[in-house]
């Protein structure tokens, strides 16, 4: 893989070794849902050249040698995978913090008993309804709504931590204070939301889109609510949302609060290639699982040599680089857009973010 040619002093402070906070590793490709905005386009597979049981734990002592992140066991569905638990006790003893990600659908209670002796710290289950109607659509697959709410009943009586994540889409976007509702009935730690990044099968519904409009209309939503919720808030995919914070903050005259450790942690909007990455089944490191820019491949590079060295890592880390709009904005350093979706809008990951209202004070 080709080193930087990039002077290793940044913008933000971070430069070359930028610390590490979260990896999302899709530990398979295989699902048994058939989600209409999946960025991985997972089906039944199987798919071929996933990264074996031996590999796998090397990857986690790799990640370890980098940093102390939260390692988030995606897929696909991960408990399609076999040695899931052997892995996550591994990341355990690691001293990684392990996290997952399942559906929910496929849970049971011997299974719930496993995820909690493997020290999965939490596990996030996906809500895109408040009812089955809306969710199963959003799905693909019948019965994934009580499949979801069965596996959160599992995962409670277990002990195990969980929170509620959701997409969010124009086919949703009227559900989200139920969905919240919902999720703090049934005893979740935290609600994250995700806006819909048009990548895999999520390109080809694009009409399910919010505009940038309603997607301020709905983090000043998402803001409101912080008061009057006993949920974890967080804004995943929607790097606006950290301006917001600090605009609603400064109107109100309040000092903004940032959690900078653990599950929740508020830090800055896109950690694309900052604080976050990807791993994909086959063991191709992306700044993000929607970015779909190979970065280095742990099965012949190390996994510090990548996060380290690669080219995409080191111009994301230095917001100098931005373009456009985002280029000029003051609130490039807390935001940063969507590298994502300016990718997908524009074949070039440091091009403004498509999805944005705001005018920037300098144009």
């Amino acid at each position: 893989m080709e080193k930087s040619t990039h002077p290793h002093h940044h913008a933000n402070g971070e430069g070359k070794g930028a610390t590490l906070r979260l990896v999302a590793w899709e530990i398979t490709r295989n699902c048994n849902l058939d989600c209409m905005h999946c960025r991985a386009s997972a089906t039944k597979g199987p798919y071929t050249g996933e990264l074996d049981t031996r590999a796998s734990l090397r990857l986690l002592d790799q990640i370890a040698e980098v940093g102390n992140p939260i390692v988030i066991l995606t897929g696909g569905e991960p408990l399609l995978r076999p040695d899931l638990f052997e892995i996550a006790r591994y990341g355990t003893g690691k001293g990684l913090r392990m996290v997952m990600a399942p559906n929910g659908t496929l849970m049971t209670e011997a299974i719930a008993g496993k995820i909690k002796e493997a020290g999965i710290q939490r596990i996030s289950i996906s809500l895109d309804g408040a009812s089955r109607q809306v969710h199963d659509r959003f799905r693909g697959v019948d019965g994934a709504f009580d499949g979801a709410l069965q596996g959160i009943r599992l995962a409670r009586e277990a002990g195990i931590e969980f929170q509620v994540n959701t997409t969010i889409t124009k086919a949703n976007l009227e559900e989200i204070p139920k969905i919240m509702g919902l999720a703090e009935k049934l005893g979740a730690v935290a609600h994250h939301i995700f806006l819909l990044v048009p990548t895999g099968r999520g390109k080809y519904i694009l009409d399910q889109s919010i505009s940038a409009e309603e997607y301020e209309e709905t983090l000043n939503w998402f803001y409101d609510q912080r008061e009057k919720t006993s949920l974890q808030l967080k804004a995943t995919c929607a790097p606006h949302y950290y301006r917001i914070l600090r605009q609603r903050a400064r109107k109100e005259n309040k000092q903004v609060t940032f959690q900078t450790h653990g599950m929740d942690a508020v830090t800055r909007g896109c950690l694309a290639g900052t604080g976050f990455c990807f791993i994909s089944h086959v063991g191709i490191v992306q700044t993000c699982g929607f970015l779909n820019i190979n970065c280095g491949d742990v099965t012949r590079d190390s996994f510090a040599g990548i996060w380290n060295n690669s080219n995409v890592f080191v111009s994301l880390r230095d917001f100098g680089n931005l373009k456009g709009k985002c280029g000029e904005c003051e609130f490039k350093a807390v935001c940063g857009g969507c590298r994502a979706r300016a990718f997908e809008a524009t074949g070039d990951y440091l091009a403004e973010e498509p999805l944005c209202a705001y005018q920037p004070h300098g144009l």
